[in-house]
Order: C-alpha cells, then structure tokens, then sequence
C-alpha cells in the first residue's frame, strides 16, 4: 500500500494519501462496519483517525488500499476481529473517577462483603474493562486494606467478570503488571498489600497478586450481541464506553444492564453519560452518574 502520494489530490481525507488509498467511500464503509458489529460511531471527525488506526493492518496484509482490505473483510472473520480490536479506544487507567470507588466504598462494600461472609455468591461486573485498571481498582477496594481480611474474602463465593470487545485489551489484563506509576492514583495502602514489585526492565512494574486474578474471570463480548451470563449482578460498571454510542444504541444497552442487576444493584457510568430512554423506569440516581436498580 502506497503510504503518501506526492501531489496527492486536494480533496484527499488524509494530506499526502491518494483518494484511491484512502477515500470518503473507505471511511463510510468503515464508519458502517463498525456501527454495525459495536454500536460506535465515527463521526466524520474519525476520518483521520480510523486511517492512523487501520493502515498499519492494511500494510500488514499486502493489499494496495483500503477498499481491497475492507473487501477482504467479508470473508475473514480474524482480519474483522483485528479492525475491531484497532478502533476500539483503550484508553484508561487506575482509580478513574474516584468519587465512583468511594461511593462504592462506603455505601456498596460493606453489604457485599457481609453477604460473602454469609455464604451467599457476590457478582460484580466490569463491562468494557480495557486492559484491567477498572477491575483491579475495584477488587482493591472491595478486599480492603487489610491483608488477611481480604485474603478470607477471596475464599467466598464472590466472582468479578471483566469483559471486552477487545483482544489485546484482555490481553493486557490478563497479564496484569503496569508501570510503577500507573498505579500512582491508588491509595497507598491498597498498592502496597494487593500488588508486588518487578525485576528488569527500565521502569519498575508491579504485578496484581495472584490471589486477585483468580477471582476474576476475562472474557472477550460484544455488548451489542448475546450475553451469555444467566444470573444477575450485584455491580456493574460500565464507564466511558456508551460515549461512542448513538443514542438509541446508547438507550437499549443501559436497559439492559438495569435489567442484569438484582434489585438493589448498582450502575456506575462514565462521567460525561447518562441514563435515558427505559430504563427511567428501573434505576434511581443515587449520586453523579449512580443509580441503582429499583426494588419493585
């Protein structure tokens, strides 16, 4: 694929890229792909990025422009998965939006883990959880700061599911160690008792103690399709992943999720979202962008 063309024509979505590379046709189809597998939109502002994003993979596959490439898609399922894994943002990090882990702290916490003690099963849900800072964060948090507290918790029957449309994303949190720094934002107490430091490399890391991964299950899905989980949760977030949405998408998907929770549940979502359309009538706001499932 050629990847600049001198005297390109002027009407070109990216300076220097031939419209026969990478044209307005291109970025409609891949704008409609990706609608239709993920519910995101890309707005004509993503022209330059969904081409920053796919033209190393079209490189990869040795065809001449994007338009081969898109065709090719029809027929290969793995190239499709890759596209998706490309455009989908995986942008986030440790103790995101702090008000939403304290909430869950002091009015959420205490009820669970009474109800683990119990002997009861405990189900929480990170839906879109990228490469895992959400899900390690509010593991952290539910487990406490207290080491052989949290340890006894980990023998109940409490279950965290972690899922994304993504495969790199799982990837890097199945492997779960990040930079010293990226775990900056956590309490202190918390870092030093559930992660472990790292030899080599030229920037420490720190990996999540093993006890807390086994809690977790990683699991790849799509939102907009079938959900294979029969039982209901206590939690879910759900955070910055809906902004890419249309609004009837938007709409379906948070009805959904009311109706995945247990009475009494709770819904955290992203800061910039909000709940609309259906499930009006099945979550009450509890705070900035938390609501909880009604009880009847």
């Amino acid at each position: 694929m050629a990847s600049a063309v001198t005297g390109a024509a002027p009407d070109a979505l990216v300076p220097g890229i031939s419209p026969s590379v990478y044209g307005e046709a291109d970025f409609r189809r891949i704008a409609a792909l990706i609608h239709a597998e993920t519910g995101i939109v890309l707005s004509d502002r993503k022209r330059m990025l969904a081409y920053s994003r796919l033209a190393p993979l079209v490189r990869r596959s040795g065809l001449a422009n994007f338009g081969a490439y898109l065709d090719r898609l029809e027929d290969d399922s793995e190239a499709l998965t890759e596209v998706i894994a490309a455009l989908t943002t995986n942008h986030t990090y440790f103790h995101r939006e702090p008000h939403h882990f304290e909430h869950f702290e002091a009015q959420v916490r205490p009820g669970l883990v009474a109800r683990a003690q119990a002997g009861e099963p405990v189900r929480i849900w990170s839906a879109g959880c990228s490469t895992g800072e959400e899900i390690w964060t509010l593991l952290m948090v539910l487990l406490g700061p207290e080491r052989e507290t949290g340890l006894r918790l980990t023998r109940t029957d409490l279950v965290m599911l972690a899922s994304d449309i993504s495969a790199n994303a799982l990837a890097g949190a199945r492997e779960a160690a990040y930079p010293r720094s990226a775990l900056d934002a956590l309490p202190e107490a918390l870092r030093r008792i559930w992660c472990t430091p790292l030899g080599g490399g030229s920037e420490p890391r720190l990996a999540i103690d093993p006890a807390l991964k086994a809690m977790v299950r990683l699991r790849m899905l799509n939102l907009l399709g079938d959900w294979p989980m029969r039982g209901q949760f206590d939690v879910i977030f759900c955070r910055n992943v809906m902004i890419y949405f249309d609004s009837p998408t938007k709409d379906r998907l948070v009805e959904r999720f009311a109706r995945q929770l247990q009475p009494g549940g709770y819904l955290y979502i992203g800061h910039s979202e909000r709940v609309s359309g259906p499930a009006t009538e099945l979550l009450d706001p509890v705070g900035p962008t938390i609501y909880r499932r009604r009880s009847a």
